[in-house]
């Protein structure tokens, strides 16, 4: 999400080590959902941050179940889950589905504001992924809601819990009144603890290469003569806010780069007070930026706005080999 690593590169790795990709189809098609999303992203743009196939269905509130936020749901392996999430900002994929199962689909929220809060705290938070699939899992980007029993839950986190709001058949499941546990919700106030503002220096005379949230590559350009600017914009970071441990993540990343200096500000800003004639930077939805624009690695030539992932994946095929 970094932008470190890119799928095309996993899938060449896999490649010189003489393996068949059509032998881990299974590897390949997870990198390949990556890549999807994004393609989703740039196609429609900020419409995915809105119910984008359909109105979720059913939904109480613009809200999230305050238990989720405190990881007191009373489901021993969600609430696990959520502890070592604030404390490592990682979650499994399979967990983030149960909790937006939980929050959406059992709770009566609406999915963007769980959906936010859960981007906050991901230090692999990519936007798209996450927004994308918490409206697959909501039933607004898909043609059904995605829910999770404690049976389910206690196959995959390998738990042995009985007796909770989730310890009953689909069926019940779905027809179910929200929980006690689940009623009182709220609105997180989530803020990105920006840097301080700090001058920075730039030869106008080379170009600058961008970097950001999305672009941290070490290797982008890494033997050519250029300045570096690690650009944090704070309208970004106001329409999609990240958390103190997502800011340090991305400061310590860029620390991989050489000579990369960290600006605090908007990107005509920059320009303007820098006299910066040329700016390179990779290609993002987000970016606003104006100059010459290079694209992004995906690990297929498929591009372009696919209904399912399945479409978009039938193409991808092809080029496995």
């Amino acid at each position: 999400s970094r932008g470190v690593i890119s799928t095309k590169q996993v899938f060449r790795a896999v490649k010189e080590r003489g393996i068949d990709p059509r032998k881990i189809e299974k590897f390949i098609q997870e990198l390949a959902w990556r890549d999807y999303w994004q393609q989703v992203w740039i196609a429609n743009g900020s419409k995915i941050n809105q119910d984008l196939r359909r109105e979720q269905p059913n939904f109480c509130h613009h809200k999230i179940p305050k238990a989720l936020v405190k990881a007191s749901t009373g489901i021993n392996a969600i609430d696990e889950a959520l502890d070592k999430f604030y404390e490592t900002g990682y979650m499994h994929n399979h967990v983030r589905m149960y909790v937006a199962s939980i929050a959406c689909n059992v709770g009566g929220s609406h999915w963007r504001v769980p959906a936010r809060w859960m981007y906050y705290h991901l230090l692999d938070g990519d936007w798209a992924s996450n927004a994308l699939s918490w409206q697959w899992v909501s039933g607004s980007n898909a043609g059904k809601k995605y829910y999770a029993n404690q049976q389910n839950i206690n196959k995959y986190c390998r738990t042995h819990q009985k007796g909770t709001f989730l310890d009953v058949d689909y069926g019940s499941l779905e027809k179910a009144e929200i929980p006690e546990v689940l009623r009182e919700s709220s609105v997180p106030m989530l803020e990105t603890p920006l840097p301080e503002k700090k001058s920075i220096e730039i030869d106008p005379e080379l170009p600058t290469l961008i970097y950001n949230f999305y672009n941290l590559d070490p290797k982008w350009h890494e033997d050519a003569n250029y300045n570096r600017v690690l650009l944090m914009e704070p309208s970004v970071y106001k329409a999609y806010p990240i958390s103190s441990k997502s800011v340090e993540f991305m400061l310590g990343l860029s620390g991989n780069i050489k000579g990369i200096q960290c600006y605090v500000g908007e990107f005509d800003e920059l320009v303007e007070t820098y006299g910066i004639r040329e700016a390179v930077f990779k290609e993002h939805p987000l970016n606003k930026y104006i100059g010459r624009e290079e694209p992004r690695d995906w690990m297929f030539e498929v591009t372009g706005y696919y209904r399912s992932f399945f479409a978009f994946w039938k193409k991808c095929q092809r080029e496995l080999k």
